[in-house]
């Protein structure tokens, strides 16, 4: 039996080629070293026609997807800067023959057209793709702490100028087809139904010869075709790439040099660099990190979180009108697809809830994602009222409501009084254990806790917490619910605090020590940004609320002892009416958009703020009690492995991911050092610091956490 090919060509009888591309036993198209001989072969058999072809046709036999990218496994196989870089250049030489086909080249785009999925299509003439939701295109290659290898950091530019490629190079962010049409990526948007009967019409009204050079406008001209306006606009491109990311992503710098050397060395250098940038990348820890969440996340797409089969989920009820039932209930029809009943104990309540929702669609019809009739459909999947108006057809209700033991109980009476005897009830809770709010249920097998962040429709994690007497099935069910909600969930253990804010506690707690010894807000602030979180640790204090983090802190204490002890700050804050942002003033004080520290907030606290520790060793002292407690999550079975713990903290509180997680992070500073630095830290500031009975288990067995 012959071994199935990736490319397929065929020619027909008006003498177009086409070239099918479908890597066999994959359900997305991915670019693998191993195509370059079947490509060569392909170019070989073209070569022999090459007088009679009029053009030829790539496009995809997937069903939803034409190339999401290079195979990233390709990558973690390379163990030199040689490798990677021979790799790129590989790539580089085959869309370069692609590229230098003496006839029109037309890529047919359907679905995901990513990284070297979009330097593909960028190598031939033209691209035509479908107006399907599914079509996205982009080169997200710098999320994997990488360059596009393959051509893109030079083709793209030329095609489309320089500030619109530097932002999506620079960003990694996804087009729609609308927006890549209008940015000049693609040369047609058309319905699936005739995407290859336009890819056709290009090859034979182009047929004599090759695609006329893209016109420069005339602010083009001005600004990247002259010494001048690139050199300001790469030392603005610098500038703000630096204020995000804070030089702890070198891929970022790389991006500017490459495209840079292209633009002003010409193209084939500009290929040089780019191929010998992108293999430096490959091998630097910032990339293996990215590429390890890359890894994760792709595998805990596979697991349900049970080996049941979930329930099938057709309708979604919400408890709760505030702003996370708003946006529990917003996810749940504009990414699940299931209509919504909301109920409140007000009708304000739920009228707060479908403005809210109508808001966030509104924004996306003004982005023009949404049309006018897509918000309006969408709007009536949402309804809502005060009673239990068809609760019984609702297969899984997810409560939203205050943090109170006892109305949480009461409803889950009232909804098994009121729902099917197989619905799900998943209550959303930040600190209150699953087993007392199912203490009291008929059917507590049902009951789950499924923990969002805020704001619902942008934090991408959610805690599935199984109480002891939860079904496998009712666990299966909230995860794959989740994960249709656009949420990647972590299976976690029935405990104060669950995993995320158990272990962000002790570094809040540890922040507040810092700022209670006199450094100043700001500073503190700056070194943990610096130190790669996306924001400071006072100023999240502002934006979860102080309120919050004192009904928090005691609960932690209570159930998990002394260590969870911090500064008593919250009475002297909230007698003062500081609740944060949404009281206008916590630590600082919030007008509009502007936000500054509030100097007065010092005299309150009774300090006068001096700089005195410099900023990594702030930022460590911070992150290393996070660092001890996440190892007591993991062996304590909070979390099911060190993987889920890492997931959990990068898309839960912003853990920095270039560093892959707290469980990476701590392999690579090593475990026998860091319980060293962490016998340094207890002796200086308190037994707080003691490193763990697992962390010195490991280090006494030299065991990472990442075999």
């Amino acid at each position: 039996m012959s071994e199935q090919k990736a490319f397929k060509l065929n020619i027909d009888e008006n003498d177009i080629a086409w070239l099918a591309i479908d890597v066999p036993g994959e359900k997305m198209n991915t670019l693998q070293a191993a195509f370059a001989q079947e490509m060569e072969e392909v170019f070989t058999q073209l070569e022999k026609k090459k007088s009679s072809i009029k053009g030829l046709i790539l496009h995809s036999l997937k069903p939803d997807n034409f190339v999401a990218g290079a195979d990233v496994r390709m990558l973690d196989a390379c163990t030199t800067v040689d490798e990677a870089q021979a790799l790129a250049e590989k790539g580089q030489q085959m869309f370069q023959h692609l590229s230098d086909l003496p006839y029109p080249v037309v890529a047919a785009i359907h679905g995901p057209c990513l990284g070297g999925g979009l330097e593909l299509a960028l190598a031939c003439d033209y691209r035509v793709c479908t107006d399907s939701d599914k079509t996205r295109l982009g080169l997200p290659e710098v999320q994997l702490g990488l360059l596009p290898g393959s051509g893109g950091t030079q083709r793209l530019p030329r095609l489309i100028g320089l500030l619109p490629s530097l932002d999506l190079i620079l960003t990694g962010k996804q087009l729609r087809a609308k927006k890549a049409k209008k940015l000049g990526v693609v040369d047609a948007v058309v319905p699936d139904t005739i995407l290859l009967d336009v890819a056709k019409s290009f090859v034979e009204k182009n047929g004599g010869g090759k695609k006329a050079k893209r016109k420069v406008s005339t602010k083009e001209k001005l600004i990247s075709n002259t010494g001048l306006g690139r050199k300001v606009i790469f030392e603005q491109a610098a500038k703000k790439t630096h204020e995000k990311t804070r030089g702890n992503y070198p891929a970022a710098d790389a991006i500017l040099e490459v495209i840079r050397t292209g633009l002003e060395k010409g193209f084939e250098k500009g290929q040089q660099k780019e191929a010998q940038r992108f293999a430096e990348l490959v091998m630097t820890p910032e990339s293996k990190a990215l590429r390890s969440i890359f890894f994760a996340t792709t595998e805990m797409k596979k697991e349900n979180g049970s080996d049941a089969e979930p329930l099938t989920v057709k309708r979604a009820a919400v408890l709760g009108g505030g702003l996370m039932g708003a946006g529990i209930s917003h996810v749940s029809v504009a990414k699940a697809k299931v209509p919504v009943r909301i109920k409140d104990v007000s009708n304000d309540g739920v009228l707060n809830a479908l403005k809210y929702n109508h808001k966030l669609f509104e924004t996306q019809r003004k982005r023009r994602i949404l049309s006018k009739a897509q918000v309006q459909e969408k709007m009536l999947q949402l309804s809502g009222g005060i009673d239990f108006t068809s609760f019984n057809h609702a297969d899984i209700v997810i409560e939203a409501v205050f943090e109170d033991l006892e109305l949480k109980q009461s409803i889950v009476a009232d909804i098994e009084d009121n729902a099917k005897d197989s619905t799900v009830f998943a209550t959303n809770t930040s600190s209150l254990p699953i087993s007392q709010i199912a203490e009291k249920a008929k059917r507590p097998e049902n009951v789950v806790g499924l923990h969002y962040f805020s704001p619902v429709e942008k934090m991408p994690l959610v805690e599935v917490i199984p109480h002891a007497g939860t079904s496998d099935e009712a666990i299966s069910t909230v995860v794959e619910f989740a994960r249709k909600q656009g949420k990647t969930p972590i299976v976690v253990k029935d405990c104060a605090g669950f995993y995320v804010n158990r272990i962000l506690a002790p570094y809040m707690n540890e922040a507040a020590q810092v700022l209670m010894s006199g450094e100043p807000i700001g500073h503190l602030d700056k070194a943990l940004l610096n130190f790669g979180f996306p924001v400071g640790p006072i100023t999240l204090l502002d934006e979860v609320g102080v309120d919050i983090g004192a009904k928090i802190m005691p609960i932690l204490v209570n159930e998990l002892g002394d260590r969870f002890k911090g500064p008593d700050v919250f009475d002297k804050l909230l007698n003062d009416g500081r609740k944060g942002r949404k009281s206008g003033k916590g630590f600082y004080t919030y007008k509009g958009k502007k936000k500054e520290v509030d100097k007065s907030v010092y005299k309150l606290l009774g300090l006068s703020p001096e700089s005195k520790m410099a900023q990594n060793d702030m930022a460590m002292r911070c992150v290393l009690p996070m660092l001890n407690e996440a190892v007591r999550c993991l062996d304590e079975g909070i979390i099911r492995s060190p993987r889920d713990g890492d997931i959990g903290a990068i898309f839960g509180i912003g853990f920095p991911p270039f560093l892959g997680g707290p469980f990476r992070y701590m392999d690579q500073i090593g475990i026998k050092k860091l319980v060293e630095i962490m016998n340094e830290h207890a002796e200086k500031y308190g037994d707080r610091f003691a490193p763990c009975d697992g962390l010195l288990t490991r280090a006494g067995l030299d065991k990472p956490f990442y075999e």
